[in-house]
């Protein structure tokens, strides 16, 4: 009972520093007597010998049910925080600061698991006792090296190489400039189609996300489909580029890498693909060119893409006038933000499998993380020049101007998504908690031209990069997104298996007529200045 008092209390306070925000008193009375009830149950159950059911992976390990103490200690942690999230749940007011406040009780309620220390962790208890201590031992070790780095490791980091066993499909860069490399990849079809494809990656992580190994690769299973594969690798800049803005990545960016596909393919018009804020680029950047009368691209693939910011996810915590300015003043007008940084917020946006999770296993047992290639390319930084970070937060997460009609004016052109005016097929992802699903739905009613929407199964990463050669989870097809995103999802039928495979069957009719596979990469006026996966990409943040 003592807690339901000191959280009502504790929720008092909290909301004086959020004057838009209210927890109605009948509300929080209902919470609390719910509360003394389930808390009643919990002590009148304690007396029996065998311990509670602790539906939770933290607390999974056999350890906890034959220590009795610990797993009640448990048990009751899981009711506190079930309540403090139905609590942040019950407020009224501000959408924004309602999920500030929600963001900041789960992040405290994770910190606080029982797992997370080792007094009240039987399981790292037992592994101290059976090693003697060296657990102990070798998890101080882990946490100065860690330290040392400025991360907690979340994989073997030596057991990957980029351009040795991550990022190894055949090809070689065949331009650069001060912001990108341009790869272009050997073809493994005797035919291919006329038209290009060019893959426009996020410009906050490396580009191997879309080639990790050969078995989860989209760019080896585009190239296997006959498809001429191109992709820009950003810069990991340097202070030497802190002065570049959002401009520079459409006209250095994604401008210049149509220009030379278009003149090593000889092709009119080319297929593109955009994931994540490469989505949001790519398509900025077609709507400036539309605005000229230029017309490159036969179709869109946008993955996993904000275009409508009004849902942005988690992400959206982080962004408010004050934290902005603070940013704009600092790195706003040149600078670098680092991409440590960027790989903190993405981590604790998912504490427990990607903060605590690693914690426990690293420092209070000991352990070092297993081989995994998703986790050494979530870990491999990204910087971002400040004056290009600072416009996409102000412009696109705070102010969301790229949905009005002319109100943007990039690379000197008012932005019109509705200019675009071509086949999109456009993939959200139903758990996605970076861009969510309805977002991601949003933006494809922004568009012109005939708009296909799939959803897949599974999150940000894991439902978009779902390999047609495992053919795993699902993804549900529906009509044309003109519907509101829940009555879609009402008339939209599940597939199974991967939705790499409902996209190629799709693009195939914009790969244009087959012809001879090129015999090399480049061209006289764009000869191969490196192997591929280049340079770039290797660069690592400081």
């Amino acid at each position: 009972m003592p807690f339901a008092q000191e959280a009502g209390a504790a929720f008092e306070t909290l909301m004086g520093g959020f004057p838009k925000l209210s927890l109605a008193p009948e509300r929080l009375a209902q919470l609390q007597q719910e509360y003394v009830q389930r808390w009643q149950e919990l002590l009148q159950s304690a007396g029996s010998q065998s311990a509670p059911v602790l539906a939770d992976k933290r607390f999974s390990h056999e350890t906890w049910r034959q220590n009795t103490p610990f797993a009640w200690t448990a048990a009751l942690y899981l009711l506190n925080a079930e309540f403090m999230r139905r609590m942040a749940d019950a407020l009224d007011g501000d959408a924004r600061a309602r999920d500030r406040v929600r963001f900041g009780v789960q992040q405290w309620v994770d910190m606080l698991s029982p797992a997370n220390f080792l007094a009240t962790n039987p399981e790292a208890q037992q592994r101290l006792v059976e090693t003697g201590g060296e657990s102990l031992k070798a998890g101080m070790q882990n946490l100065l090296a860690d330290l040392e780095k400025g991360q907690i490791s979340q994989t073997d980091q030596s057991a990957f190489e980029v351009g040795r066993n991550v990022a190894t499909t055949p090809g070689a860069v065949i331009y650069q400039n001060e912001l990108i490399q341009l790869i272009q990849y050997e073809a493994t079809t005797p035919r291919v189609g006329a038209r290009p494809l060019l893959m426009v990656p996020p410009s906050v992580n490396k580009f191997y996300i879309m080639d990790l190994q050969p078995d989860n690769s989209l760019v080896g299973h585009a190239i296997a489909n006959g498809h001429t594969v191109f992709m820009v690798s950003w810069r990991n800049v340097g202070q030497e580029q802190g002065h570049l803005g959002w401009d520079d990545y459409l006209e250095s960016g994604i401008f210049e890498a149509i220009r030379v596909v278009r003149e090593i393919t000889g092709a009119d018009a080319i297929n593109t693909l955009g994931f994540c804020v490469g989505g949001t680029i790519l398509a900025t950047a077609l709507a400036a060119l539309a605005r000229r009368d230029e017309r490159p691209a036969a179709s869109m693939t946008l993955m996993t893409t904000l275009l409508d910011f009004a849902e942005p996810g988690v992400l959206g915590v982080f962004v408010d006038e004050t934290s902005l300015r603070l940013r704009e003043q600092s790195i706003g007008n040149g600078g670098v933000l680092p991409g440590r940084d960027l790989a903190t917020t993405f981590s604790f946006l998912r504490p427990n499998d990607l903060v605590w999770n690693y914690y426990v296993s690293n420092y209070l047992k000991g352990e070092q993380p297993p081989a995994f290639d998703l986790l050494y390319w979530n870990s491999d930084s990204t910087n971002l020049p400040g004056p290009m970070f600072c416009w996409f937060l102000r412009h696109m997460y705070l102010q969301n101007e790229l949905r009005i009609p002319d109100r943007l004016v990039c690379a000197g052109e008012p932005i019109d998504l509705r200019r675009i005016d071509l086949p999109s097929f456009v993939f959200g992802a139903r758990e996605d908690h970076i861009v969510p699903w309805i977002a991601a739905y949003g933006g494809a009613r922004l568009l012109a031209g005939p708009v296909k929407f799939v959803l897949g199964a599974s999150g940000h990463i894991a439902g978009a990069i779902n390999p047609a050669t495992k053919n795993k989870r699902s993804y549900w097809l529906g009509p044309a997104p003109v519907l509101e995103p829940d009555a879609w999802l009402a008339e939209a039928v599940e597939t199974p298996g991967s939705w790499w495979n409902e996209w190629t069957r799709w693009l195939e009719a914009y790969k244009g007529p087959l012809v001879p596979a090129p015999r090399s990469v480049g061209s006289a006026d764009h000869p191969p200045i490196e192997p591929a996966p280049g340079s770039y990409v290797k660069q690592k943040a400081p």
